[in-house]
């Protein structure tokens, strides 16, 4: 699995990657987690707030943080 964190480093794209890995390590899975910083690949990916995730290439939330049980859905 494959997760992108998009965001350049606000307090909430950083919170959002600290509940990533969180959910990972308490879900058990296999994940190679990035954060994504450079405005130009943020906006390929057609996101126009952050911070924004995405899972094996699919933007899965964006602008806003997750609750822990949305995050669990979207990453399982």
């Amino acid at each position: 699995m494959e997760i992108k964190i998009l965001g350049t480093g606000c307090p909430k794209c950083m919170k959002l990657e600290a509940m990533v890995k969180t959910a990972v390590s308490k879900l058990g899975l296999d994940a190679e987690i990035t954060h994504v910083t450079d405005i130009d690949k943020i906006l390929s990916y057609d996101v126009m707030m952050t911070p924004a995730l995405v899972v094996d290439g699919v933007v899965k939330l964006s602008g806003k943080l997750p609750s822990e049980t949305a995050l669990e859905k979207f990453l399982q």
